[in-house]
């Protein structure tokens, strides 16, 4: 048996820990798993989520610090290392500062992870914005660093909603291959993959009563009044409503402001923040979802309690990576590493010689 000992920083409440430490692939003489080993994250309220759901019985190898305060010799071996490091300085919706911001820099954490454990494989984790920030500077010099660490990475922007994850959820995820070993990761490909519509993701099965986390939102009469002029798919924007119940918002008109979902379609992306209007809404319902039904856009399963307060749990829950999409992609490193073929696809994101210093490296196509 061959079990990689899983590290994590930003670790989030638990998505990528999730589909990790479900991922197992057996080549017909040996089986290859994912053990956590440890995790960091700064926030209290989502180290317990990750404890309680994750490793309930090494509540301990959580190290609820910020990572700039993190000592990392002090941290035990690992074989692969996750790390979905901040979005907040590359997301389309934010300042976009990018490497210049408070939080963009903090990618080095994880390659400071790589080069003092050498671990045989990474998975990390951002927005889609990121290969545009700072005139695509920062995506480069981040693969650079990745690359100079001793990995061979493969960049792909992969849409999770062709994947059987109910939401259209964009996000780049780089997988790392240490240079010393043979081994070459594809981008893994579903042929005739089902779409999984939110209807499907929120109703089948129905939501037990009781189940953690499923409380409603209160709706004031003026939102309930708004939603019942807006249908499936529209927006406070679009929707045709009597101008007493318009928004009265210049400049940008978001399109996810009291957005109903499409019940036909997977859902919108589900945030971790955002004020009136942002908390998506039924398709029929005149009211916001509930955190469980996010969670199952998200492809948390129902047994997966989050710890908080509500609107903390609401931000656990946009901020982490979908635990299927995780556990798919994971599957594919571990088939590499298994001798397993698989259907793939070539990466969207190329690398080439002439955008960064070192041989082989990025340009998008």
């Amino acid at each position: 048996m061959a079990v990689f000992r899983l590290g994590e920083l930003f670790s989030g409440p638990g998505g990528i820990a999730l589909g990790a430490i479900n991922s197992v692939v057996n080549n017909g003489r040996e089986e290859y798993s994912i053990a956590h080993e440890w995790a960091n994250d700064y926030d209290k309220d989502t180290c317990e989520t990750y404890r309680h759901n994750i490793c309930p019985e090494s509540r301990t190898s959580v190290i609820c610090r910020d990572v700039r305060k993190l000592d990392i010799e002090k941290l035990s071996d690992i074989d692969a290392l996750a790390f979905g490091f901040p979005c907040n300085d590359f997301s389309i919706v934010g300042e976009q500062k990018g490497i210049d911001g408070v939080f963009g820099p903090l990618y080095s954490y994880g390659v400071s992870i790589l080069k003092r454990f050498q671990p045989k494989w990474f998975l990390a984790e951002n927005v889609g914005g990121l290969k545009n920030s700072n005139d695509g500077q920062a995506f480069k010099t981040i693969i650079s660093e990745l690359e100079s660490a001793g990995y061979r990475v493969v960049p792909h922007l992969y849409k999770f909603e062709n994947y059987g994850i109910p939401q259209a959820r964009h996000r780049i995820i780089i997988i790392g291959i240490r240079n010393d070993l043979e081994i070459t990761f594809k981008v893994p490909f579903i042929p005739n993959n089902k779409i999984v519509t939110s209807r499907e993701a929120i109703l089948s099965p129905p939501i037990d009563p009781g189940t953690p986390n499923n409380e409603l939102t209160k709706q004031s009469e003026t939102v309930v009044e708004r939603l019942k002029f807006i249908k499936p798919g529209e927006n406070a924007f679009t929707a045709n409503m009597p101008d007493y119940l318009r928004l009265n918002v210049k400049g940008a008109k978001i399109s996810q402001i009291y957005k109903r979902l499409d019940p036909n379609k997977p859902a919108y992306t589900v945030t971790g923040s955002g004020g009136g209007g942002t908390h998506i809404y039924h398709w029929e319902e005149n009211r916001a979802l509930t955190n469980r039904e996010r969670a199952r856009l998200q492809t948390f399963p129902d047994s997966f309690e989050f710890l908080g307060s509500k609107e903390s749990v609401r931000k656990q829950i946009g901020m982490a990576v979908p635990p299927q999409g995780a556990k798919i992609i994971i599957e594919a490193v571990l088939k590499c590493f298994a001798g397993i073929e698989y259907p793939f696809i070539e990466p969207n994101i190329k690398l080439s010689a002439k955008t960064l210093k070192t041989p082989e490296v990025l340009v998008e196509v």
